[in-house]
């Protein structure tokens, strides 16, 4: 009798098909995953305001503004009177010396603009300060109404010009950048020696105009970059030049201007949607000697 033989055309599976099948789960398993981390941060972190604390320390902080404290909010836009009314009384238990405001409180047009900014302001205006609030106005403001407002309700405007808050320190503001913002105007009757903070809505200014002589610049106009990585990255700033045109320079935090000089940007304090990994925030500075 013949023994039978064993088929040499049987084969195993094959293994590299199924590595392939394992990787191609392991990726989409990573990406929902991610995805279900921001989405997630976007429905509950991104909706808490953020007070962020941070010491600025500079070599023309004298003896008379060390230890000085200053709120800064901007980019107020779709924030409820309630949560602005928090913020308020917040920022009344710090016992702060200044407030800085940096530009568009409402996003809608003409006559709803008047009454939406208005009504900020005036929630706004109720902040205690030693040396009081000032401001500037952003590319989504109307820079009369406005002003008229932040004079009805005891703020002062700072468009292209500024002001000595004390002997050594002096606090400038400018338009809007496609407004006319001349950084010169709002700092000429500035010494070397003092320490010079300016307000710019946009911190794209600080690359096509000459900051030297300025110690600290104050921006918002980003949004944190709205809807980004994990906080790392934002596509939108990547595609289009739109918001900004320097990509992930100005996104939030602190960057610098063409010559240099620290440029800190908010996030913005305002519940635009969405927010991912972009919290809204106040910032509070104190500034230090070095």
């Amino acid at each position: 009798m013949m023994k039978k033989t064993q088929n040499s055309n049987t084969t195993e599976p094959k293994k590299p098909r199924k590595k392939i099948k394992l990787i191609i789960r392991i990726i989409f398993y990573g990406f929902a995953l991610i995805a279900a981390i921001h989405i997630i941060h976007m429905l509950t972190f991104d909706r808490i305001i953020q007070y962020k604390r941070l010491t600025f320390c500079s070599e023309n902080v004298t003896d008379e503004i060390d230890g000085y404290k200053i709120a800064f909010i901007t980019d107020t836009h779709f924030i409820t009177p309630t949560k602005l009314t928090n913020i308020v009384e917040m920022l009344n238990a710090e016992n702060l010396d200044l407030m800085l405001l940096g530009g568009d409180y409402s996003m809608s047009m003409a006559n709803n603009y008047v009454a939406e900014m208005s009504a900020q302001i005036e929630i706004l205006s109720s902040v205690k300060t030693a040396d009081g609030i000032f401001g500037v106005d952003g590319n989504h403001d109307y820079p009369r109404p406005l002003f008229e407002a932040m004079h009805d309700f005891g703020i002062t405007p700072l468009p292209n010009t500024g002001m000595y808050i004390s002997d050594t320190f002096f606090l400038a503001g400018v338009q809007d950048f496609h407004r006319g913002a001349s950084v010169i105007s709002a700092i000429k009757t500035s010494r070397n020696s003092d320490f010079v903070l300016l307000i710019s809505h946009n911190p794209d200014l600080s690359m096509s105009q000459n900051t030297v002589g300025i110690d600290l610049i104050l921006s918002g106009h980003t949004h944190g970059g709205q809807a980004t990585f994990f906080g790392l990255w934002a596509p939108y700033f990547t595609f289009t030049k739109r918001v900004s045109a320097h990509g992930q320079r100005f996104r939030a935090g602190f960057s610098e201007s063409a010559d240099g000089v620290p440029v800190f940007v908010s996030r913005g304090t305002g519940e635009y949607v969405p927010r991912v990994f972009a919290r809204p925030q106040v910032v509070i500075i104190t500034l230090a000697k070095t």
